[in-house]
């Protein structure tokens, strides 16, 4: 496929956040995807498990919306389950590593699941080789803590991805 025909491909989401200082480091465009198997009690976004819920919105629109804003420093991928749709959300992050800026990805998964499915599920391993910071595993309520910078729960993490692809291992971000 050409540049121009990802641009008419849509991912399924619930919102976009098109200005976010509370989603990853720095200013972002926030892309909550639509549909979630997960549904952890506690979610922050529970309007987003339903995969028949959601409006779709082209690869092009939100490529827009990131090069409308020069202040973005990155952008944002958090749900549902991005890796629900990790083809479309792959090729976007992609384009948007290509103009310079960031991709933080959450995820339900934590990087081990990701790291074993990449081989079964090319749009996984699309979206996560695209990604810089995963924010990685299912929000546990019992494990909460409103102190974590980025994440809700003691067992997620903030994954340098390409230090931990690079390593064979999980290597922990320092983000701020």
């Amino acid at each position: 496929m050409n540049k121009d025909s990802h641009m008419k491909e849509r991912i399924k989401i619930a919102g976009i956040m098109q200005e976010s200082i509370v989603d990853g480091p720095g200013l972002r465009l926030a892309v909550f995807t639509q549909g979630c198997v997960h549904n952890c009690a506690g979610c922050h976004n529970p309007e987003t498990h339903s995969f028949d819920a959601g409006y779709y919105v082209s690869i092009g629109e939100i490529l827009e919306m990131l090069q409308g804003n020069s202040l973005l420093e990155g952008m944002t991928l958090s749900g549902g389950e991005p890796f629900h749709q990790g083809r479309l959300c792959g090729i976007l992050a992609e384009r948007t590593k290509k103009m310079g800026l960031n991709v933080l990805t959450y995820t339900g998964y934590t990087y081990e699941e990701l790291m074993y499915e990449i081989d079964f599920n090319p749009g996984w391993k699309k979206l996560l080789y695209s990604t810089d910071i995963l924010i990685d595993g299912r929000f546990d309520i019992n494990r909460r803590n409103l102190l974590l910078k980025f994440r809700g729960s003691e067992n997620q993490r903030i994954i340098d991805v390409k230090k931990s692809l690079e390593q064979n291992r999980v290597i922990l971000a320092d983000i701020e």
